[in-house]
């Protein structure tokens, strides 16, 4: 491992699959900066910034509004040239120079093209790769959400070479566990103790280097813990495969997300069981939005993980701001939108 630059602004690259707890996460760090002045740069999948907009609503002072960047409708990993150098570039301009900085990709990022990046002249000359952090939803790795069982594949592959058993929802989350520094077995509060030893054994095989795995939940870990690995993993790239590594380029062609307008709703444990059966009876991967609720002045935050949803009211609704829901949909490419929205109407 290269010993760390003084000169050079360290960076955490939180990584993890949709849902995971990255967001939860940032936020804690955030609130226990213990001094540190950070700046944001957050990516998302779709249109909406819902992230970001949480993010913006922590008020703390670690990290002003004017540092966090966002990055949307755009994965950051496929536009790095585009979208991520010009917003490093945007932050470095502006005021104090932040001592951290945090990236949180989208959860259908691949960690090792930004990696990269930090190869870049323009970028390796300012920053360094300070730790890459891979948050797992415990009861979705559990449950088979996007990790098949990689013993019964290859068997299946020995018995029959033509089948094609590759999963791109597993090769997403193993792209992100193969260049992890460390890993954040989120919502573990869910977990049992037999299910957390299982969800730890899991993860660990598909881990090509001792990597910590540290189980938490609600995002709640020591930023002591995840800042200042000083892993430089720029300079250790090659070390971090991925499946990925012979593509020339690499897309997300599997993948889609929409948006939907909703408008106020009467009542919203019966919004939110409805979506859990959209969730169910269209294979959706997460669903996350904003909404109005009648005779509330209050705004409803709605995030859900396949079938699991959770609510609560973030922030009044500002005076110039329409009090209007809406809510963003990501899946594998194929969703039929029009019975979504017929269902969600």
């Amino acid at each position: 491992m290269a010993a760390p630059d003084t000169h050079k602004i360290p960076t955490t690259i939180v990584t993890g699959f949709l849902g995971a707890g990255k967001t939860t996460l940032i936020r804690h760090l955030l609130e226990q900066a213990h001094g540190r002045r950070l700046a944001l740069i957050i990516n998302e999948f779709g249109d909406v910034g819902v992230d970001g907009e949480i993010l913006r609503g922590c008020g703390v002072e670690s990290c002003p509004e004017e540092n966090i960047i966002e990055l949307a409708n755009g994965c950051i990993c496929c536009t790095v040239a585009d979208d991520f150098v010009p917003a490093i570039e945007a932050l470095l301009s502006r005021g104090e120079r932040p001592d951290h900085i945090i990236i949180e990709t989208s959860g259908l990022a691949l960690p090792k093209p930004l990696v990269k990046a930090f190869d870049w002249p323009t970028i390796r000359s300012r920053l360094t790769v300070d730790g890459v952090v891979a948050v797992v939803d415990g009861a979705a790795v559990l449950s088979g959400t996007f990790a098949d069982d990689p013993e019964l594949a290859a068997q299946q592959r020995a018995a029959d070479p033509s089948l094609d058993h590759d999963n791109p929802l597993e090769e997403v989350f193993e792209d992100q566990l193969l260049c992890a520094d460390m890993v954040v077995l989120n919502k573990s509060d869910l977990l049992s103790a037999d299910e957390k030893a299982r969800a730890r054994a899991q993860i660990g095989a598909l881990l090509p280097r001792a990597v910590k795995i540290v189980l938490t939940s609600e995002g709640r870990v020591d930023p002591e813990l995840l800042l200042g690995l000083e892993a430089a993993a720029e300079d250790d790239i090659e070390a971090r495969k991925s499946h990925h590594d012979d593509e020339p380029e690499h897309d997300h062609d599997e993948f889609e997300s929409f948006v939907l307008d909703v408008g106020p709703l009467a009542d919203p444990e019966q919004f939110i069981a409805k979506l859990s059966a959209i969730a169910e009876q269209h294979d959706v991967l997460r669903m996350k939005g904003f909404f109005a609720v009648a005779d509330k002045p209050m705004r409803l935050l709605v995030q859900g993980v396949g079938r699991r949803f959770r609510q609560h009211f973030d922030r009044p609704w500002r005076k110039d701001e329409p009090r209007h829901g809406q809510l963003v949909v990501i899946g594998e490419t194929g969703l039929d939108r029009a019975a979504i929205a017929a269902a969600v109407a």
